[in-house]
């Protein structure tokens, strides 16, 4: 049995990869963080296919035992992805799980992602299964005390060097959120860079942020209100925003609703999803109307839209960054295409 903290978990997947990786917490943002680990390294060693399926209400649990046998009728390496929204796969899931690491089929990575047990659970025999021939990380909330320095430890990866007060301000804007913290960390890198960083820039770069109003465009493309949206574009362009605050706004939120859009594609009723992903109360109805506008492979479609803009912005593209923004923003408000005006 090998149980890891989320952050001894680079240093094992370096060092070889298990059959199986169990991750299991109700803090999104590291779980999701672990599980990226795990595909990230098992891509490097050659996985190239993998295979997802989501436990929810209804699930056949026989597919995971069809999903495992079927393995060996390809010649690459697999990685077999399995969802337990509750952490409660019952009695046909638990003898399934049993049964999978009784016979571990080759080249194959199970990765299980769920979400927190309760204590009864984790005494139970398909815990203790997975627990057994794999890597387990339980991912805990990181506490109200302790997030300054998981702050710190963040914004040094990113060779950014604040001081006491600047990551209580952080801290305490951010409310426990780690998601939200993450999403701070990154606009202030954008809009800082590396190096010191104290409680005087932060606060001059937040309030900046702020009145620029980015998220009012992406609200307004969310909502569908191209017109406004073009309009606040115009603007934010007229002060002076550099474009790639503007893309990673625009990015951030794709990316959490591309993701929301696979989790209700997978089967997870969309009120969970919002709930998993902490989406604030006010905001669901906006999250839940895009994602019934915008479905499916319109998704990956402005993901790369994005990787085109950020080429451009670096210069390795040609084209118009403010033409590629306008359209990227009208795509997302739902105008498929839109000659561009002056």
């Amino acid at each position: 049995m090998t149980q890891l903290r989320a952050d001894q978990l680079a240093r094992q997947l370096a060092g070889g990869l298990s059959p199986v990786y169990f991750i299991h917490g109700d803090e999104t943002l590291l779980v999701g963080e672990c599980a990226d680990a795990v595909r990230a390294a098992t891509r490097e060693q050659g996985y190239s296919d993998r295979q997802v399926l989501s436990a929810d209400t209804g699930f056949d649990w026989n597919s995971l035992s069809a999903a495992s046998d079927s393995l060996s009728l390809f010649s690459e390496r697999r990685i077999l992805e399995l969802r337990l929204p509750t952490g409660k796969p019952g009695r046909e899931g638990a003898r399934a799980l049993c049964e999978y690491t009784g016979r571990l089929p080759e080249d194959t990575v199970l990765l299980v992602i769920s979400a927190k047990l309760e204590a009864a659970a984790r005494k139970s025999k398909w815990v203790q299964a997975l627990d057994k021939v794999g890597v387990s990380v339980p991912v805990w909330p990181v506490e109200t005390a302790r997030l300054p320095a998981w702050i710190d430890r963040r914004m040094r990866a990113h060779k950014m060097l604040p001081d006491r007060d600047a990551l209580q301000l952080i801290a305490d804007r951010v409310e426990g959120n780690l998601l939200a913290a993450a999403q701070e960390i990154e606009k202030l890198y954008l809009l800082h860079g590396p190096g010191p960083l104290d409680l005087e820039t932060v606060a001059e770069l937040v309030a900046d942020s702020a009145r620029y109003d980015i998220f009012a465009l992406v609200d307004a493309a969310l909502a569908g209100d191209a017109v406004y949206a073009q309009r606040v574009l115009a603007g934010l362009r007229a002060e002076g925003v550099e474009p790639v605050l503007l893309l990673w706004a625009l990015s951030r939120e794709i990316r959490s609703l591309a993701s929301m859009a696979r989790a209700v594609q997978g089967g997870m009723p969309l009120g969970r999803v919002l709930t998993e992903r902490r989406v604030w109360e006010k905001r669901k109805p906006l999250i839940s109307g895009v994602l019934q506008r915008i479905r499916g492979r319109q998704w990956w479609v402005l993901l790369q839209r994005c990787a085109v803009i950020d080429r451009v912005i670096k210069g390795r593209a040609p084209g118009s960054v403010w033409d590629e923004l306008l359209q990227l923003t009208l795509r997302l408000a739902g105008v498929s295409s839109l000659a561009v005006s002056a």
